[in-house]
């Protein structure tokens, strides 16, 4: 039996939203609480309550909302793929849709910087989205995975750069 295609969710934005932060594609369990970063192992919201000033423990739409606060939008490199398992090094290249940048980038025209969420979803952009924008792109950075895969660097050194990134996108 074959996997399904994996679909994204819509980013989540405000006009006025001037950092953009990608991951690759939700894992299963994000999929499944139709929620970024839902896996209870991934510390990317627990980061952004320390570096935003919430309680990471606050429902899902008001830590949303603390990133909308904060002028970050939030969204994913791929529009779908098929993926066996939650793992980026599982993703099937050759079923990857790239989510649409240039629409994206027009709509929110005051984002001046991304900041990938770990080498995956820099990348797919890189190779698939990069080459087909039109105009001067935003600044790039590239943040350690916040998810619980990547654990060659302890969580106060994952803060410490994910809060200069931060800074720096600004």
């Amino acid at each position: 039996m074959s996997e399904a295609l994996a679909y994204s969710f819509e980013p989540i934005a405000e006009t006025d939203a001037e950092i953009l932060i990608l991951g690759s594609m939700p894992g299963r369990d994000s999929l499944k609480a139709a929620q970024y970063y839902a896996h209870p192992r991934n510390i990317f919201w627990r980061i952004m309550a320390e570096i935003l000033h919430f309680d990471a423990g606050v429902p899902y739409q008001n830590r949303t909302a603390a990133l909308s606060d904060a002028r970050i939008a939030l969204w994913d490199v791929l529009h779908s793929c098929k993926r066996p398992g939650s793992l980026d090094s599982s993703i099937e290249a050759d079923t990857v849709v790239v989510n649409d940048f240039q629409k994206f980038f027009l709509r929110y025209d005051r984002i001046g910087s991304v900041i990938f969420n770990g080498s995956k979803a820099e990348h797919y952009y890189v190779r698939r989205v990069l080459p087909h924008l039109n105009g001067k792109p935003p600044r790039y950075f590239r943040a350690p995975s916040t998810s619980p895969a990547h654990a060659s660097l302890s969580y106060a050194r994952k803060l410490e750069i994910w809060r200069n990134l931060l800074g720096t996108g600004r």
